[in-house]
């Protein structure tokens, strides 16, 4: 992953999984893990392989490396025990995952992250794990990534640096390169008030072995601020995977319907983040498709 890093310029992260999902009327997501489960049913594996394709194939057009993420953002353990499902099921995403890469056998890399998020609701920092219950809770489930062979470990949708120092601990003794994707708001910061800069510092400090970066994501370009960053703290932020749309998270938790700015405008947003900042990883969030990927792999390359 560092290789990857020091050796690209840009990089592609995926587009929107769950929220496309959502929009498939041949499946439907599961009340506590969300997307998980499909990989136990021939139209889930489908639908869930089309879009990993699609992603890849985007990549490979540009010449580009790719990350992915597994589908298993709400695979907890509490999550998991309460659905009833007996298999290791983020092993079980790792190992699908890595099927589809191979099936597809691209020429230019794809690394598969194993995705886990906070343990309630991502909106509300108010929710979140103590860095000790943190580091306690999340460790089954990075326990069971790694097993399944993951390349490197992704917690995203982070909105409070408490919890994120947390599963930096637990990510840290797994030997696994990891990385910490936090919600910023508007004004920049984290949504439990902090700002990047100190969040970045403060768990640099903390853990054995630091993350190798850290990701927005769930976000709009704009909301970085980046222009107000100071270079150490935009030196460790390797990647964002923006939002379509620039309404507020409660803005967008509370529509029925996908929201998205012109492609062009996000597009271009964040290619700035490239050019002026050296953002390297650039992919999408809620409301992102096929043709946002498509926009940055035809401008970073």
């Amino acid at each position: 992953m560092k290789e990857l890093l020091d050796r690209y310029d840009g990089i592609l992260a995926e587009a929107a999984i769950v929220e496309r999902l959502r929009r498939n009327d041949d499946i439907e997501l599961d009340e506590r893990l969300v997307h998980a489960p499909l990989l136990y049913c021939d139209a889930g594996r489908d639908a869930l392989a089309r879009l990993y394709r699609e992603y890849i194939g985007i990549a490979e057009s540009g010449s580009l490396p790719i990350l992915l993420g597994t589908p298993t953002w709400r695979a907890n353990k509490d999550r998991v025990m309460a659905s009833g499902i007996s298999r290791d099921v983020n092993a079980d995403a790792v190992r699908f995952l890595k099927r589809v890469v191979e099936e597809l056998a691209p020429e230019t890399p794809v690394k598969i992250g194993g995705l886990i998020g906070c343990k309630n609701d991502c909106y509300l920092p108010e929710q979140a794990l103590s860095t000790d219950e943190a580091r306690a809770f999340h460790q089954w489930q990075i326990d069971q990534l790694v097993s399944g062979g993951a390349d490197f470990l992704l917690a995203a949708t982070l909105p409070s640096v408490a919890e994120a120092a947390g599963i930096a601990l637990a990510m840290a003794d797994s030997g696994l390169p990891y990385i910490l994707s936090f919600v910023v708001g508007e004004d920049g910061k984290i949504l439990d008030g902090t700002s990047l800069q100190a969040a970045i510092e403060a768990i640099d400090a903390l853990a054995p072995v630091p993350p190798l970066g850290y990701f927005v994501n769930c976000s709009y370009p704009s909301f970085l601020k980046a222009a107000l960053l100071p270079g150490k703290a935009l030196g460790r932020l390797i990647g964002i995977q923006a939002n379509a749309s620039s309404l507020t998270h409660a803005e967008l938790d509370g529509s029925a319907e996908v929201k998205f700015e012109p492609v062009v405008e996000w597009g271009q947003l964040m290619i700035q983040l490239n050019r002026d900042y050296g953002v390297k990883v650039l992919g999408g969030c809620c409301g992102t498709h096929g043709e946002h990927l498509q926009y940055l792999s035809d401008h970073l390359r």
